[in-house]
């Protein structure tokens, strides 16, 4: 059903300096305007002659060539080498009209304008030939690639100041809750800190969008509402996060299903954790309101927003990394939903991976955030994973 109504395609492109490259998702792909190198180069320090004139050369029996002058970097070669003659030259220095190949400096010895060359060089030799790093009219980045500092270089290297990325996807994250406030302030009795606003604001900056804070709600339809309205003015997608039960003080969802069309298009998952996730969509802009349980509100995240915040930013759909485990313990699912058990890896005498169901109820809430590697998926038609069985542990963090 979210795959049918929400289709997320890239929100656009924007030029952008190189030094902001970094991380962004080029929009276009990179063809260069010219060769690199650009001319023929030295790749050692020594002299360019031409490379017929050093057949024979042997240590014990050297060649003498006259020295008619000196190339280097950052200049045009002054001078065409003639046959007998040799251009000094250092490394990345454009070889000079005439000469074919570059002799090592360690090969010769040079006295006043005679060089004494004493081993042979073959055409080409030592030479980096115009374009064999890149040819004028390659392509040599492809739309869609994630910059790096490798590709940054590729760009500085063609001369480019500003590239087109796609635009980042702007994500607003709000927390409600009468009995949530903000880290850094006192903690009032019968509150606890909020935590759903900044593990889900860190892994949205993962799939590749801006987290945009809005703050924490208190179980108010009004105050609720206006917070839903100005973040669907300010931004792409808004994840929220509690209230989405069937309790008296549960209001996200009629809310959201008020604020226009089509409204909830899923309300309610048979999967376990998350089984209250409603996802609606308001125009064009996918609203994802998850549990207030922090592990059930990472994971819906994980299976459900990620993706579509990827597509948002133009990457590419990310291949789950997973690894084969065997079950520490015998895993239950819950009858008739999906069951995914978050699990944490350590290693069995043998050294294989074995998966160990981590708790995910009230008495775990917070510290199978920091304890989960990954999970396992359990269909809702299996009882259970039995003790010792092969598994497939899909991890959280790549």
């Amino acid at each position: 059903m979210i795959s049918q109504s929400i289709v997320p395609k890239p929100l656009g492109m924007e030029e952008i300096s190189l030094l902001e490259l970094n991380d962004r998702v080029l929009a276009k792909n990179i063809i260069s305007p010219f060769d690199i190198p650009p001319f023929n180069r030295s790749t050692v320090d020594g002299y360019a002659l031409k490379a017929e004139d050093t057949f024979g050369a042997e240590e014990n029996r050297p060649i003498r060539l006259n020295v008619c002058g000196k190339a280097n970097v950052g200049e045009p070669p002054k001078v065409i080498v003639a046959r007998g003659q040799a251009v000094q030259i250092v490394t990345g220095a454009p070889i000079p009209k005439g000469a074919n190949a570059v002799v090592m400096v360690e090969e010769t010895q040079q006295i006043d304008d005679k060089l004494d060359v004493y081993g042979s060089v073959t055409k080409d030799e030592n030479v980096m030939k115009k374009g064999t790093d890149i040819a004028k009219g390659e392509r040599v980045l492809k739309a869609g690639q994630i910059l790096s500092s490798k590709e940054i270089g590729v760009l500085a290297a063609l001369g480019k100041a500003k590239t087109a990325v796609y635009v980042v996807p702007r994500v607003a994250v709000i927390s409600t809750g009468a009995e949530v406030t903000e880290p850094g302030k006192k903690l009032p009795s019968a509150k606890i800190y909020d935590i759903n606003a900044y593990s889900i604001s860190a892994a949205v900056l993962r799939s590749g969008g801006t987290p945009i804070y809005k703050g924490v709600f208190a179980d108010s339809r009004v105050q609720l509402q206006n917070a839903i309205e100005q973040a669907l003015a300010s931004a792409d997608v808004v994840v929220t996060s509690g209230g989405v039960s069937i309790g008296s003080k549960d209001l996200v969802p009629p809310i959201v299903d008020s604020l226009g069309k089509p409204g909830i298009i899923v309300y309610g998952i048979a999967v376990k954790p998350g089984k209250p996730t409603t996802v609606s969509l308001i125009g064009n802009k996918p609203i994802f309101s998850l549990p207030g349980h922090p592990t059930s509100a990472l994971l819906m995240y994980h299976l459900l927003v990620h993706p579509i915040i990827r597509s948002l930013s133009g990457k590419a759909e990310e291949v789950a990394c997973e690894v084969r485990a065997v079950a520490g313990t015998r895993m239950f699912s819950a009858r008739g939903r999906r069951t995914f058990m978050m699990v944490k890896l350590k290693q069995n005498k043998l050294g294989f991976p074995t998966a160990e169901p981590v708790e995910t109820g009230v008495s775990g809430a917070i510290t199978t955030l920091a304890n989960a590697d990954g999970f396992v998926d359990i269909a809702a038609n299996q009882q259970f994973i039995e003790a010792n069985e092969e598994i497939k542990v899909t991890l959280l963090n790549r």
